[in-house]
């Protein structure tokens, strides 16, 4: 038995037989010859083999081929591949909606979702879910130099964590429970005993929108962290860990990114406006500005355009938002009427969200009462504050949205593998 080599690592076989497995992305017949054009999770190879094969092949199918490398200056990558023996493990339809060697910029989405599989072999599908995948990893690993401790919290929740609001209710047994919005309890948990902790994981929000950036179901990059003088120290780390995920995908994807509008900055220098002070840059340049306690999508288009003109970064950091419109947990600044918290406008869109927390019982007892809450129906959460909570803070980022942005996608769900929104609940 052969041991399987990777389409990427042909190029050390030359003169050996090898084992290759993938898809056939092309092929082509003549009088004398047949190529092929093999797919694999690693790259492409063109076979070459006598036209009357042993079996059919036709674009699609799911190969199983000996053959010997060859080396050949002519070929692409300086080699093809002899065919010695070939068999169809999996053989695709005779008609199919589009092709792993299709434009998927020229196929309607709703397309593209249906037959997501297939669309995950074209070149810029594929790419979108391992840039994807690269940002999470990039999240993760430059939180661990930092010394933080991923945590892995539950999904399943008695309360929403913004006091009820826009939550999926389950049947847990025979009481009612909720899809969670957030891990931010959880999270203020983690502080208590290790200080510094990450999440990634699915989040829930029964939110009924309809939009390009929106979805009912995301994956959330959370980070907290405890002993923390204010946002900016959470604005700090976000800078440096976005600048080194941004890095890694340039360095790792430089040749697919060119088929994108990719925007991966150095974010070191990303300024930082007070929520007035944007209303006021909004009024000097004319824009229709009625905002009160929140930015529109306009509003955040117009001012990132602003930061790229001003700072050379198409992104701002956004702090001092009006305190009732943050959730109950929200540390206030020193005017006791805006929070300490922040939102992040990336190319327009507002990718993340975070703060400094209240870390006092009482402070959250005070909010809640003034929010019309009962504040037993947290005493689960908030009797972790009587184990020396420090100052603390934190932020969210949607993987599928920052993914959008960097990459210059028309649609939040191009960078969803199966969205669910109010529309879509299949595949």
């Amino acid at each position: 038995m052969l041991k399987r080599v990777f389409a990427a690592d042909l190029g050390t076989y030359i003169d050996t037989d090898v084992l290759v497995k993938g898809w056939a992305r092309f092929v082509r017949n003549t009088k004398s010859t047949t190529f092929i054009v093999l797919q694999d999770c690693s790259g492409t190879v063109q076979l070459v083999g006598p036209a009357d094969l042993p079996v059919h092949v036709k674009r699609e199918d799911a190969l199983e081929i000996v053959g010997r490398v060859r080396k050949d200056q002519r070929a692409a990558r300086g080699f093809e591949v002899d065919i010695i023996d070939i068999r169809v493990v999996g053989h695709s339809a005779e008609s199919l909606p589009f092709l792993s060697r299709s434009d998927l910029t020229d196929i309607g989405l709703e397309t593209v979702l249906d037959y997501r599989p297939l669309a995950l072999r074209t070149d810029r599908g594929g790419t979108i879910f391992r840039v994807e995948a690269a940002l999470v990893e990039g999240f993760r690993s430059a939180l661990r130099r930092r010394r933080f401790t991923e945590i892995f919290s539950s999904k399943i929740v008695s309360e929403g964590t913004e006091g009820g609001a826009n939550l999926f209710p389950i049947r847990y047994f025979q009481r009612v429970a909720y899809l969670a919005q957030s891990p931010q309890f959880y999270k203020e948990h983690g502080v208590v005993g290790l200080e510094r902790v990450f999440e990634t994981g699915h989040v829930y929000r029964a939110e009924p929108h309809a939009t390009s950036r929106h979805l009912t179901e995301y994956y959330s990059l959370d980070f907290e962290m405890g002993f923390i003088n204010g946002p900016e120290d959470i604005i700090a780390v976000e800078r440096e860990i976005l600048t080194e995920m941004f890095g890694n995908v340039r360095q790792e994807f430089g040749e697919q990114l060119g088929q994108f509008d990719a925007y991966l900055p150095s974010m070191l220098n990303v300024p930082i406006w007070t929520f007035d002070e944007c209303l006021d840059r909004l009024k000097r340049a004319d824009a229709p500005c009625d905002l009160v306690d929140d930015l529109t999508p306009e509003a955040e288009r117009q001012l990132c355009t602003m930061a790229e003109k001003e700072a050379g970064v198409s992104a701002i950091f956004v702090v001092g938002f009006p305190l009732s419109a943050r959730p109950f947990y929200t540390f206030p600044r020193s005017d006791g009427r805006t929070a300490a918290g922040f939102d992040l406008l990336f190319r327009g869109v507002e990718i993340t969200t975070g703060g400094q927390r209240l870390h006092s019982r009482r402070d959250l007892e005070h909010a809640l009462c003034q929010r019309g809450v009962d504040p037993h129906a947290f005493e689960p959460h908030l009797r972790m504050f009587d184990f020396g909570m420090p100052p603390h803070g934190g932020l969210a980022i949607g993987a599928e949205r920052i993914t959008t942005q960097v990459l210059g996608l028309r649609n939040v769900r191009e960078a969803t593998l199966y969205p669910r929104d109010v529309q879509r609940m299949s595949p």
